[in-house]
């Protein structure tokens, strides 16, 4: 996709650090250089403001990875890169049978409330909820890794969605600060919203972190 686009040796491609190494590596192997934008805190995807803020004289493109089954704000990331001359390219998920994504949606649904443990995703036009991503209130990591083991030991598989952004792994380290992305991936926790799981199942997720609910507290 990338040499196909013209990228290579000397030019910058914007990509997110909130993800799978594996969009990094692709520009790196065109012989250009990734350079990490923040992200948006209800989509997971690219800001478009971040992504404004760090072009540079030798910015190609830009990479949007729709994100956990929500969209990236494509029309807003149009925009910037018209201005600037790049080009937008578009890293999509896998797609599901209609049927199970409408099964997902009522199950999102079911979740959105039903729990008061966490912060629930925001709905959003076109959101497939390849995975169901709520946030854990309280100090960041340590509480979202202890409401996570408190999780599964009710028998609930939960899994923590982005475990180190892009900007901090080696090979790809940065000395940059994506404030979004860094607290997304301290407080991100996935719950299952599988098409096949049954109401009893269902309403063991809801338990499981309703149970912890109001434990975790900010502190001041």
């Amino acid at each position: 996709m990338l040499r196909a686009a013209g990228v290579g040796v000397g030019d910058e491609v914007i990509v997110p650090a909130f993800g799978n190494v594996e969009v990094a590596e692709a520009v790196s192997q065109t012989g250009a250089m990734p350079v990490f934008a923040d992200i948006d805190p209800t989509t997971y995807c690219l800001d478009a403001a971040a992504v404004d803020a760090v072009v540079g004289p030798r910015t190609v493109a830009v990479v949007a990875v729709h994100r956990f089954g929500r969209p990236a704000d494509v029309p807003r990331l149009r925009d910037v890169v018209q201005r600037h001359g790049l080009l937008v390219l578009e890293q999509a998920e896998s797609e599901a049978p209609y049927d199970e994504i409408e099964q997902r949606r009522a199950h999102a649904a079911y979740l959105d409330g039903r729990l008061s443990g966490v912060r629930t995703p925001e709905r959003g036009k076109g959101h497939t909820y390849q995975q169901y991503v709520v946030r854990v209130p309280g100090n960041g990591r340590p509480d979202r890794d202890a409401f996570a083991r408190a999780v599964r030991a009710r028998r609930v598989d939960c899994r923590v969605p982005v475990k180190t952004p892009v900007h901090r792994m080696p090979g790809f380290r940065r000395d940059v600060y994506l404030p979004e992305t860094e607290r997304a991936a301290d407080e991100t926790l996935t719950l299952p919203v599988d098409a096949s799981l049954t109401k009893r199942e269902m309403h063991r997720i809801v338990s499981a972190c309703n149970a912890l609910g109001g434990l975790l507290q900010p502190a001041f």
